[in-house]
């Protein structure tokens, strides 16, 4: 598989990623247990088709109905690092939700926050430095430059590599490139999902900022494997998204998309990937899979060779969307909400 090269600063990973959300949960209930050995055959089966790249979170765990953590995403990905080599992979993980003690979300870019949750994934991940430390979501009410000042200060520690912010805006993008230079931005990317390309793609194209595009095939929807709500477990958390609502859901099936994938000998999600993968040599796609046969069905898509006219057949080929791509909560977080 091919390599691509995120920001000025010397990062590289390959052309697809893999997210590793959710293999611990968000999409319905997960017998952590029994679904480990597959998680970690993902793992394996990445490496194979040459995906180093892997993206977690500290935020990605799992809790019981006593509001205790039960799994986190970042000691699976430990597990695998361990199980097949810390220099195997570059590991992205990230920082600034967290949960109070009374069980309240909150978002903090604050250095002392940033410090203890990088010891706190650190330890969990197993490992002695981040390759790429993202902010995962933005925090107004702690400057940025005091945030990626703290950052700055962990590479010089030997403790991360390079610095990524998640659901930025273009103007957040610029502050932080002042004060030490971006790597990459995580932003959702899809053919559902483009409200990025109007402002804050261009500015990471103008400062040499990387893309790596989280939800790619936007939670599902370009799979073609979701056509019902009934589809969904009681616990996954698209039952609230907007898009999943079961009006919205039967508007939003792509059917002239999967019929355009057929037609080309693919599957609708390595389409949508190939189209995405064309959208510049500075976007790295990370799906997300649990399964070795659904990972390797995803690379696929890096062998696919579009046209200008084929690209403008797929756009054309896609229904309006409708439903915000997050419930009320994520959207408050999301960049949209902070743009003028």
């Amino acid at each position: 598989m091919q390599m691509r090269k995120l920001g000025s600063a010397g990062l590289e990973v390959s052309v697809m990623g893999l997210g590793a959300m959710g293999m611990t949960g968000f999409y319905g209930d997960v017998d952590h247990e029994a679904a480990e050995e597959s998680n970690l055959a993902t793992f394996g089966m990445a490496l194979e088709l040459g995906i180093n790249f892997i993206d977690t979170a500290w935020y990605y765990q799992s809790y019981g109905p006593d509001g205790k953590t039960t799994a986190t995403n970042e000691a699976l990905v430990g597990k695998a690092l361990k199980r097949f080599g810390r220099d195997k992979f570059v590991v992205a993980t990230k920082f600034g939700p967290g949960v109070t003690a009374d069980g309240k979300p909150f978002i903090s870019g604050k250095p002392a926050h940033i410090r203890e949750q990088l010891a706190q994934s650190l330890e969990r991940l197993g490992i002695e430095y981040v390759d790429l430390y993202y902010m995962h979501r933005m925090d107004p009410s702690t400057p940025i430059e005091e945030t990626v000042a703290c950052l700055k200060e962990l590479i010089h520690e030997g403790k991360i590599k390079y610095i990524g912010l998640s659901e930025c805006t273009g103007a957040e993008l610029r502050r932080a490139h002042a004060v030490h230079p971006i790597s990459a931005i995580e932003m959702e990317w899809s053919l559902a999902t483009r409200d990025l390309e109007d402002s804050v793609v261009p500015t990471a194209r103008e400062l040499g900022v990387g893309i790596v595009a989280y939800s790619p095939l936007a939670r599902g929807l370009l799979t073609g494997a979701i056509t019902s709500t009934q589809q969904l477990g009681a616990n996954d958390w698209r039952k609230g998204n907007p898009r999943f609502s079961e009006q919205n859901l039967r508007r939003n099936l792509a059917t002239n998309f999967f019929a355009l994938a057929k037609t080309k000998g693919v599957t609708p999600a390595q389409l949508a990937l190939a189209w995405l993968l064309h959208r510049g040599d500075d976007v790295v796609p990370i799906p997300g899979s649990d399964n070795p046969s659904r990972l390797a069905e995803n690379a696929g898509a890096v062998r696919i060779q579009l046209s200008s006219a084929e690209l403008r057949e797929i756009e054309v080929s896609m229904p309006t969307i409708v439903g915000a791509r997050c419930d009320a909560g994520g959207m408050s977080v999301a960049f949209n909400a902070r743009e003028m």
